[in-house]
């Protein structure tokens, strides 16, 4: 979320140099990278529409205020369109062909099937003309066009530089950590799949903290007993989602 948030305008903004505020923007998928999307595009002013199979994360984008409806309903009133479901053909060809004229495509969930870039490639009557690197303009066979970014892959990679390092930080320090709990206590680790320990989780927190002046609170005795939790954490059961 925190990272998509920060590297999806930083993408769109040199690859287009549209004011994004103002624009429908359409956002397909409200998991963490849908909802950092969201977040990030509605923080420039945009009027954000978005789609979703799951009610309750349907639920959760109709309570943030967006309005979340299905890509049929709206293709035609979009100018930017940007996919972040980790699934394949969330943009049609039948959904290209039915864009505005430079409607922007822009994919940050997956591989370029995300948007069927395979598709509109054997589609009669098309040109793709390069405007700069990693922005295409599509010249559809409808008298229109549409700006497809980084070829339909992860544009925040292709338009821009990625997550900060900030975040990457994070992500690195439990890949560490994680590789530390496997040397030292192996023995408790049989061969297969696990989730990072709680109290690991928020050791990764801890170390990050500083960086941004952040002070904790701390248990009493007394509340920590209170609440069933040790003074100095975990804090949360393991299925918790934050």
């Amino acid at each position: 979320k925190y990272g998509i948030r920060h590297s999806l305008p930083d993408g769109i903004n040199p690859a287009t140099d549209v004011l994004i505020g103002g624009k429908v923007v359409f956002v397909a998928g409200y998991g963490d990278v849908g909802k950092g999307a969201a977040e990030a595009l509605k923080g420039q002013g945009a009027r954000v529409i978005v789609s979703e199979i799951d009610p309750i994360n349907a639920l959760q984008a109709a309570m943030d205020g967006f309005q979340v409806t299905t890509i049929e309903d709206v293709v035609g009133d979009v100018d930017i369109f940007v996919t972040g479901t980790g699934n394949e053909n969330v943009l049609t060809v039948e959904h290209m062909l039915g864009m505005k004229h430079l409607a922007i495509v822009a994919n940050v969930g997956h591989f370029d099937n995300e948007i069927d870039i395979a598709g509109l490639e054997k589609l009669a009557g098309t040109e793709k003309i390069e405007i700069k690197p990693q922005v295409h303009e599509w010249r559809l066979p409808t008298g229109r066009s549409i700006l497809v970014l980084s070829e339909g892959r992860l544009m925040n990679l292709g338009n821009a530089t990625g997550h900060p390092s900030f975040v990457m930080s994070n992500s690195f320090t439990n890949q560490v950590l994680a590789q530390i709990e496997l040397y030292v206590r192996g023995e408790n680790y049989p061969l297969g799949v696990y989730v990072l320990p709680k109290h690991l989780d928020e050791k990764v927190a801890r170390l990050h903290l500083d960086a941004l002046g952040v002070k904790l609170t701390v248990l009493s005795d007394q509340q920590a007993a209170y609440i069933g939790v040790p003074v100095d954490g975990p804090y949360k059961v393991d299925h918790y989602r934050y």
